[in-house]
């Protein structure tokens, strides 16, 4: 059995959790988000927690236990505190600017601003410095994904360290080339 899936959900208050078969609905003070999950595992709500329980003993089956715990966590955790990525941008000239709560223009070294709208229910905004890009919303898999999109258009390269990164990502920088001398 897994460890990780053996462990229940605790839900917050302010938090409402309404489990129709293997489709659940999680509400908060941020949001609601909805999932169908797995029909090899069985979710109950008993005194303010979730509790995930695999129907069949089958190897195969049994994979679904620790993930469907783990996405029950992420919701509840979402819609009661958010979920936040933040993007550094380094090099010169390199800066963002926000166009509203969800679009950001990269001005990044092409010879053309980047401009990048995010989807439903996803923040971004940009501080004072206009180096560093914060994006927000209550589900971990779009905000993730967005901030790994933004990423993907200029990824840091190994000899400067120039590109957009996350905060607290470490760029192992290469050595260039030396005199012959």
């Amino acid at each position: 059995m897994s460890r990780i899936g053996r462990m229940p959900v605790p839900v917050p208050a302010g938090v409402d959790v309404k489990i129709d078969g293997s489709h659940i609905v999680v509400k908060g003070k941020k949001g609601q988000l909805e999932r169908d999950l797995h029909s090899s595992v069985s979710v109950k709500m008993e005194d303010g927690k979730i509790t995930v329980t695999p129907n069949s003993p089958a190897k195969s089956l049994r994979c679904f236990h620790g993930l469907t715990r783990s996405l029950l966590n992420n919701m509840v955790v979402g819609v009661s505190e958010g979920f936040t990525k933040a993007l550094t941008l380094k090099g010169v000239g390199y800066r963002a600017a926000s166009k509203g709560s969800g679009a950001v223009t990269l001005t990044i070294g092409f010879s053309h601003p980047v401009e990048y709208k995010a989807p439903e229910g996803i923040d971004i905004s940009v501080d004072k410095s206009q180096t560093e890009v914060v994006i927000s919303g209550v589900n971990k898999e779009v905000v993730g994904q967005v901030a790994a999109d933004i990423r993907k258009f200029r990824p840091p390269e190994p000899y400067h360290g120039k590109g957009i990164r996350y905060k607290d990502e470490v760029i192992i920088t290469k050595v260039g080339k030396k005199s012959g001398k």
